[in-house]
């Protein structure tokens, strides 16, 4: 808590490492240049101590993957069909601002459900741009040794150590996959076969139309059908190998918050038909009874590591 009464989160290094402590200062150089709602803020920070400091907005409701993942995950957040689209179509948002609206192209790197938090209002704020980097005016990719989380790492950046925007997309592809699905990135091991990606386990669940299989059980009692299969359709394609083949986070964005828009007039459609039926029976309850005088009214979302790989 700061003297004002402000509650803060501090970031630090939890030891004196140069190469972190270049992190950090990446991550100060980049988020000044970013103001957008969906992303984190940073409120000030102090780079002389013996371990650097970063200060930045609380955000009390944790991480994206903790309210997929978790069993103990808050009961106050419904986490619906629904909101899962607002969470989707949010982020995708503040990485096609990254991409194009901030002075240079920032390319995150790391997006993962765990580099996502939820707000008091369970708004979702990217995190983390400790491994982000910067294009040049004209540049589109930057080559650098592959960096990034097991799971979400493009894997056309990780053969050819060229980063560019879509391996951002990749990597969001991943996370829309977990919204899906409910699974983790890297699927445990079992007896019978060993760990596998959960990118590549959804892609052949689509190759075999068998996409059924693998759906959150909340997804398939809540999704529109139509609506789930092209959220699917999607996140398909930002997973194609081709990183060429990949949409831009701005094209994402867009038909994420169409799909979220029909799907919030599904949900209006199938609630006025229920109350048309009920009404039809002559059986509703309208929450007050009236008398002869009208005037009585009675009111009846665990981290997976990540590659460390020094970078260029």
């Amino acid at each position: 808590m700061l003297s004002d009464g402000q509650i803060v989160a501090i970031k630090k290094c939890q030891l004196v490492d140069e190469h972190k402590s270049k992190q950090f200062i990446n991550e100060v150089v980049l988020l000044l240049q970013i103001s957008h709602r969906n992303v984190v803020k940073l409120l000030g920070c102090c780079l002389e101590a013996e371990v650097p400091h970063l200060v930045y907005e609380f955000v009390p409701n944790g991480t994206l993957f903790h309210h997929i993942h978790d069993d103990n995950k808050s009961p106050e957040f419904p986490f619906s069909w629904n909101n899962c689209l607002k969470i989707a179509a949010d982020v995708a948002g503040a990485l096609a601002y990254l991409h194009t609206a901030t002075s240079l192209p920032i390319l995150h790197r790391d997006i993962k459900s765990s580099n996502i938090l939820l707000d008091e209002k369970y708004v979702a704020k990217v995190s983390d741009f400790g491994i982000a980097k910067s294009l040049a005016v004209g540049q589109t990719h930057i080559t650098t040794f592959a960096n990034g989380t097991f799971g979400y790492i493009d894997p056309e950046y990780f053969q050819s150590c060229q980063l560019t925007e879509k391996s951002d997309v990749y990597s969001f592809g991943v996370v829309l996959v977990e919204l899906l699905t409910g699974l983790v990135a890297v699927i445990p091991s079992t007896i019978e076969e060993d760990a596998k990606g959960l990118a590549s386990h959804f892609q052949s669940a689509m190759n075999e139309d068998n996409l059924d299989s693998i759906l959150d059980a909340r997804v398939a009692a809540e999704g529109e059908k139509e609506g789930v299969v092209a959220v699917a359709k999607l996140a398909n394609r930002c997973l194609n190998f081709n990183g060429k083949e990949r949409p831009n986070m701005k094209e994402v964005a867009m038909e994420l918050e169409n799909l979220r828009m029909a799907q919030m007039g599904s949900t209006v459609d199938t609630r006025l038909q229920e109350d048309s039926e009920i009404l039809s029976k002559g059986n509703y309850d309208y929450g007050w009874t009236s008398t002869k005088e009208f005037g009585t009214r009675s009111t009846s979302a665990s981290d997976v590591h990540p590659i460390t790989f020094d970078t260029i």
